[in-house]
């Protein structure tokens, strides 16, 4: 692996120790702000309402233009972003809803950024190297995200609570600037059709992946999980944090629980490569599925720390392994001048309806109670594991091959 593959993940690790230090630290400024849980719900929607919204928009706009490009102007959008949030708090100006437009603007900046940085990675290595260079990325995200910036979060929000949106705001910068030292060009050189509308290449994108059934299986269910998930977290919080919650921990412990699923999650995204040969790629993804699915339901049977932490390990493991098998699939299954727009029309099904469920959680929770969210959201996850099983029971053991030309996608129904 080069030198530009080397500046990438550099970028990649320090954008996500940001995203860590906001993850966890976002809901605990709210907390502390508020105790209901349907405007606690708010920090997570307003993180993910974006790809929503612009997930197609952003597809198409990575297979028209210079990817590294894209991720520098959206890094420097996010730092911008959170340096106004920051000040605001030096300035004690930071309420609710000041943190929920930084939080929204940044969720915006995520989606063109992100959809850019899985369309270029192919771009960076060969294709036989694609489950590697995942497995190397997806660990320098689970550690940024969870196993430093979590536990730093904790700690932030009880020390200096600006710095909660301060120092994400620097790496962020840091980040676009570190993207700067990849050589040369990231523009597909494909010919495209004069006159060719953005709406049209959308359009491709939403039929090959609706045509193709491994592609819109996996979509699917990773819709069901991640809404589910979704409203999982967006109140886990409440369940597992302070004096009236059902574990009682502290803020810095909340934070410990996310470093033990990194932990778990750095281990399963290098294990994930190995599992796949032994086992094959689908069958291992939907075993890593199932796993994960059957976890969320120990922190409502057993709500203790001693139960928690373990569960978070392998919840790390399981989430590691899945998410680096199903990123290389879709490059692998999606031709090249399709990445940008295929891959955001999976993410699109894939993560639309996380601001949902986030919303959806806080409202069930302020209605019928915590427990009962987080038994739902693990029902829906282990129907959607089901679901995928059941639709791919063909091909669980078959090894996923190249992507075919759009001509040729029938032959994948």
């Amino acid at each position: 692996m080069g030198r530009s593959f080397g500046f990438l993940w550099s970028s990649t690790a320090l954008s996500n120790l940001a995203d860590g230090v906001l993850k966890v630290g976002a809901p605990l400024l709210a907390v502390s702000m508020t105790r209901s849980p349907t405007l606690v719900s708010l920090v997570g929607a307003a993180a993910t309402v974006p790809w929503l919204l612009l997930a197609l928009p952003a597809g198409a706009v990575a297979d028209r233009v210079d990817r590294r490009r894209v991720m520098v102007l959206a890094n420097a959008g996010r730092a911008v972003a959170l340096s106004v949030a920051g000040l605001a708090a030096l300035l004690g100006l930071l309420d609710l809803w000041v943190l929920l437009a930084a939080l929204l603007l940044a969720g915006v900046a995520e989606v063109f950024a992100d959809t850019s940085a899985q369309s270029i990675l192919p771009m960076t290595v060969p294709r036989e190297q694609l489950t590697r260079a995942n497995g190397r990325v997806s660990t320098a995200q689970m550690i940024g995200n969870d196993f430093v910036g979590a536990p730093v979060a904790g700690l932030l929000v009880v020390a200096l609570p600006a710095v909660v949106v301060g120092a994400p705001a620097l790496l962020y910068g840091a980040a676009g600037l570190l993207l700067l030292g990849m050589r040369g060009t990231y523009r597909m050189n494909a010919p495209r059709a004069q006159g060719r509308t953005l709406r049209r290449d959308i359009g491709e994108a939403l039929r090959y992946l609706w045509s193709h059934r491994v592609l819109r299986s996996l979509a699917v269910t990773a819709g069901l999980l991640n809404l589910a998930n979704s409203a999982y977290f967006a109140v886990f919080v409440l369940w597992a944090v302070g004096d009236g919650s059902r574990i009682g921990l502290e803020p810095d412990e909340y934070g410990l629980m996310t470093t033990a699923f990194a932990a778990g999650a750095v281990l399963g995204s290098l294990l994930s490569g190995r599992a796949a040969g032994r086992f094959g790629e689908l069958r291992t993804l939907v075993g890593a599925w199932l796993v994960n699915s059957l976890l969320l339901i120990v922190p409502v049977i057993v709500p203790s720390p001693w139960t928690l932490y373990p569960a978070a390990v392998l919840w790390g493991v399981s989430g590691g392994a899945g998410n680096v098998l199903v990123i290389s699939a879709r490059q692998r299954l999606i031709p090249a001048e399709l990445l940008g727009r295929v891959n955001s029309a999976y993410r699109l099904v894939g993560m639309g309806g996380m601001p949902l469920g986030a919303a959806l959680g806080g409202v069930v929770a302020e209605f019928a109670g915590l427990g009962a969210v987080l038994v739902g959201a693990t029902g829906v996850c282990l129907f959607g594991v089901g679901l995928v099983w059941r639709a791919l029971s063909d091909r669980i053991s078959r090894p996923l091959t190249s992507a075919p030309a759009l001509s040729d996608i029938s032959g994948s129904r």
